[in-house]
């Protein structure tokens, strides 16, 4: 599929947002400025945003507990995204909902989600919404290799192959659940196999190359619009680091190599869209000044999270949709 130059160029920049994003995040933590961990998305970035290039504003994403590239490649605020981590009240969520829990229905992002795989139901959910209500949309839920084995994924499959609904499941094989290898825990080589099962159509990319990606979600999204109903894609990724920021603190026995890690990054999703655009005759300054360009958005966006103020505490029951104290009918239940 021919791309426009202009297009290369923007999934560049959307790749560099999110890498610069997770890298400054992770110091965040370090300073202190962040509290909890993050779950950097760095080595991914090829999944997220070329899936989310094919996408309309008005489609829908769901995400997981590694979902700062998606909401990212999405059109999600720098600004409000570190506000967000931040605990910040100028954040996505106010800043309750915090690194795992980000959502922006306007830009057609129905949640990141710390528990893994659910997601993926709700996803089903929204396609079922568009469908029922005549819309040309379709949803898109991203989830892991590891999150592949959860019941309420499978469910959320099934159904949707059964009422042909228009979503799209992104599997990222990042080849480790936590520190389980993927090979120890699913049979098959290619886990899109599982798609037969369904009676949907499986396939497998490399989530290395964005371009590839772009291509197969492309075909993906245009059959789910012609009520072709959901496909599975896996995509073939790898993270670079841990499963968390501080994942060396508690993990005493290193389950990946430095030959593996290193293999990947000789494939690094970035490199080899600038080592393209470069062979299409993009000047090389171009492309310095497009780094140069993101990462200062990126610092701009932490100095908005270090200016903004924290939610009150009068807040903290506002936009809860859970029970309090205040309104619990058993005496003394908090």
């Amino acid at each position: 599929m021919s791309i426009p130059q202009e297009k290369k160029l923007e999934m560049l920049r959307s790749m560099l947002r999110i890498r610069y994003f997770d890298e400054y995040a992770d110091e965040l933590v370090t300073e202190g400025e962040v509290h909890g961990e993050v779950h950097q998305y760095i080595g991914q970035e090829a999944v997220a945003v070329g899936v989310c290039a094919v996408l309309s504003k008005e489609d829908a994403i769901t995400s997981n507990h590694r979902g700062h590239g998606h909401l990212i490649a999405k059109g999600g605020s720098i600004n409000k995204m570190f506000a967000e981590l931040g605990g910040r009240a100028t954040g996505y969520c106010k800043g309750k909902g915090g690194s795992m829990h980000i959502t922006s229905l306007d830009l057609g992002i129905y949640g990141t989600n710390g528990m893994v795989g659910q997601g993926v139901p709700i996803a089903a959910g929204v396609g079922f919404a568009f469908q029922y209500e005549g819309k040309n949309n379709v949803a898109v839920t991203f989830f892991g290799d590891g999150a592949a084995n959860e019941g309420s994924v499978h469910e959320a499959m099934n159904m949707a192959a059964i009422w042909n609904l228009p979503i799209i499941f992104v599997c990222e094989n990042n080849q480790y659940g936590l520190t389980l290898p993927v090979k120890e825990s699913i049979k098959v080589e290619d886990i899109a196999d599982r798609a037969q099962g369904y009676g949907m159509q499986g396939v497998v990319v490399d989530g290395m190359d964005v371009l590839a990606v772009h291509d197969a979600v492309s075909e993906a999204v245009e059959r789910a619009r012609n009520n072709g109903g959901p496909t599975f894609i896996e995509a073939k990724t790898y993270r670079y680091y841990g499963h968390f920021g501080s994942e060396a603190l508690v993990v005493q026995d290193p389950y990946r190599t430095q030959e593996e890690i290193d293999s990947y990054r000789q494939k690094d999703p970035i490199n080899r869209l600038k080592d393209q655009l470069l062979e299409e005759g993009v000047a090389e300054e171009t492309l310095k000044s497009i780094e140069k360009e993101v990462e200062s958005e990126i610092k701009n966006g932490i100095a908005f999270m270090k200016e903004s103020d924290f939610p009150s505490v009068e807040e903290a029951y506002e936009d809860a949709y859970a029970l309090t104290h205040k309104t619990m009918p058993v005496k003394g239940w908090v």
